[in-house]
């Protein structure tokens, strides 16, 4: 993924009219350069939607930054008093303002960005509007590369003449709009950097148009001429420390379009609809066999057993009155307690010591064997086993010396 990064020309050169063009340059994770140039807004929509972010710069002449002086205070304390703390060097009313402060520095003193929040929606929106997926908006005066004890300066050529971009210090900087003069911005960057020394970046055309002035008699002091690239922007622009797009709240950056995520909510709204359609369709479809099979084994056992007036579970009691009948007939069941007893002492025969039954006990259809201490070792219980095995039961030992005997499972029960 990548991202791109646009420089906007000011609103007063949009105010007057001229075609707008703004450079551009589309720079790779990697930060490689991946393509540039200059365009309307408007014609970048491909290049907005496939990159990961878009990052703004705002041009310095809509951008006021302020330094004041505020108390420790959270996040929310903070954005609900800059209002207050900036109001008196503010022209106008602050609510028609986007505040944006930065981190402190030593001594307590913040950077607070002051822009029109209505020419700050335009532009977001617009970016939003053409598919960006995240936005940040800097300050164009913070994205210049600095040096300290020197003034970072560049001149941008628009289509209403120069703007002129003045970074004075790591959190400090301005912008200002002049005519196409050169001889005259150069005279303009000097007066408004006082004595500093000035590094002005240009373009490679700009510079051929500059280095005879510089070395003219009328040319300012002090100012030095450097190649302007993109390199330069991308740096200084991740230590800005200052976007504008979250201060615009559900406005800004972090609102998505909700239109993009219309099909996919759609789709996943069906396939829950579907899903809990199908889930009650099947649960009504086995409640129905359950209640038929359950009525046809209430019908079964009235059928064979007319007698019974109390019916509360028709295959249990199915099972013990065919056990009852079976014990009246001298057959015993299986799981019974005499047919269990009988085969566990036809098991224990093959011991030569057969008394080492301590307690029985009959539970659940299951034997509950206490053994005397020391009467069978690991040889005869291997033997006990066996033969309870071939009578198709199973036994184990839940603690030593108390077995449990029940059918095996497999074997046929009544």
């Amino acid at each position: 993924m990548s991202t791109l990064f646009i420089r906007y020309p000011a609103k007063a050169s949009v105010d007057s009219g001229a075609a707008q063009t703004c450079p551009f340059a589309l720079v790779g994770d990697g930060g490689h350069l991946e393509r540039q140039g200059t365009s309307p807004l408007g014609n970048l929509a491909e290049l907005i939607a496939a990159a990961r972010r878009v990052v703004l710069m705002l041009a310095a002449s809509d951008t006021t930054l302020l330094r004041v002086t505020a108390p420790p205070l959270s996040a929310a304390r903070l954005k609900a008093a800059l209002p207050s703390l900036v109001e008196e060097q503010v022209l106008g009313d602050t609510a028609d303002c986007v505040l944006a402060a930065g981190a402190p520095d030593a001594d307590g003193v913040r950077t607070v960005a002051v822009v029109q929040r209505a020419w700050l929606e335009v532009l977001v929106k617009a970016l939003l509007a053409q598919g960006a997926h995240s936005v940040s908006v800097l300050p164009m005066q913070l994205c210049l590369p600095f040096q300290p004890g020197s003034v970072s300066a560049a001149l941008s050529l628009g289509d209403a003449g120069y703007e002129l971009i003045l970074r004075r210090s790591q959190y400090d900087g301005m912008g200002l709009a002049l005519p196409g003069e050169p001889l005259a911005a150069l005279q303009t960057l000097r007066a408004m950097a006082g004595d500093e020394p000035v590094t002005l970046y240009l373009s490679p055309e700009q510079t051929k148009q500059f280095e005879p002035l510089m070395a003219g008699p009328a040319a300012p002091h002090g100012i030095s001429l450097a190649e302007d690239h993109w390199q330069h922007w991308v740096a200084a622009s991740r230590s800005a420390g200052l976007d504008l797009a979250p201060a615009l709240g559900a406005a800004g950056a972090s609102a998505r379009e909700w239109r993009r995520w219309r099909w996919p909510l759609r789709i996943a709204a069906l396939a829950l609809l579907v899903n809990v359609v199908g889930l009650n369709v099947e649960w009504m479809r086995l409640k129905r066999e359950a209640n038929e099979v359950r009525l046809a084994m209430m019908q079964t056992f009235k059928a064979a057993y007319p007698k019974e007036t109390v019916i509360l579970d028709p295959a249990a009691q199915m099972r013990k009155n065919i056990s009852l009948a079976k014990a009246d007939d001298g057959q015993a069941a299986p799981d019974g307690f005499l047919a269990m007893s009988a085969n566990l002492a036809e098991a224990l025969s093959v011991l030569p010591q057969r008394e080492v039954i301590a307690s029985l006990d009959y539970r659940e259809r299951a034997l509950q064997v206490k053994v005397k201490p020391n009467t069978v070792d690991a040889a005869a219980m291997a033997q006990i086993r066996a033969a309870l095995q071939a009578r198709r039961l199973e036994l184990s030992e839940a603690n030593p010396g108390t077995w449990q005997i029940r059918v095996a499972a497999g074997a046929p029960k009544p």
